[in-house]
């Protein structure tokens, strides 16, 4: 009498299923603690480094909605019923909640600083700008709640794909990486795209 293995369904994906999606998402997150980092230091001096701080908001785009669809995907896939995304179980009720809202918070804060730059009219700046700095002051509170919540995850599992006995456990590890590192390369482009429209841009008004 046969059984079945249990890792059967997870071994056939070739993204590595349940487990691939935590990796990528973890990647992804890793990537943008950086990126937001460097995007943080710019903060204080955004008015006068305007370029530097645009072309790193831009940057950090791609990125974002990449760990947007990954971290959607779970909650679909679990909310679906599928076994071993209802087997890994769902974050905590609290991230569940802010997960939304920092979703919300993210894009806002991202696009209203692209609006101040390209597509707007002029007379709506003084609104995008006070739009963007209260979108920011929100992110920072929300984010630093959902960073420590997942941090130690995050340092835990984002460098597996890396590590020649974890990389092999999981299927997709080349993917990951190359869709990780192509979200930075599009972010990169379109930051460098934007450049030539940064032009008397007040950021954060006073």
């Amino acid at each position: 009498m046969s059984s079945r293995p249990t890792s059967t369904p997870r071994a056939s994906s070739p993204s590595g299923g349940v487990d691939g999606t935590e990796r990528l998402t973890s990647l992804v997150a890793a990537v943008l603690l950086l990126l937001l980092f460097l995007v943080g230091l710019t903060v204080p001096v955004a008015n006068a480094q305007t370029r530097l701080h645009v072309f790193l908001g831009v940057v950090v785009i791609p990125p974002v909605l990449l760990k947007v669809a990954s971290t959607s995907w779970r909650m679909l896939k679990y909310y679906a019923g599928s076994f071993s995304y209802r087997r890994k179980g769902p974050p905590m009720l609290l991230l569940r909640l802010l997960g939304p809202v920092l979703v919300v918070l993210t894009l806002v804060m991202l696009f209203s600083g692209v609006g101040l730059v390209i597509g707007a009219p002029r007379s709506m700046h003084l609104e995008l700008s006070q739009i963007h700095r209260a979108s920011f002051l929100l992110w920072f509170v929300v984010t630093a709640i959902h960073v420590l919540a997942h941090l130690q995850e995050t340092l835990n599992v984002a460098p597996r794909d890396f590590l020649r006995g974890a990389r092999r456990r999981v299927r997709g590890s080349a993917l990951r990486s190359w869709i990780t590192l192509g979200s930075v390369a599009v972010g990169i482009a379109c930051g460098w795209a934007i450049l030539p429209y940064v032009n008397n841009v007040t950021i954060f008004s006073h």
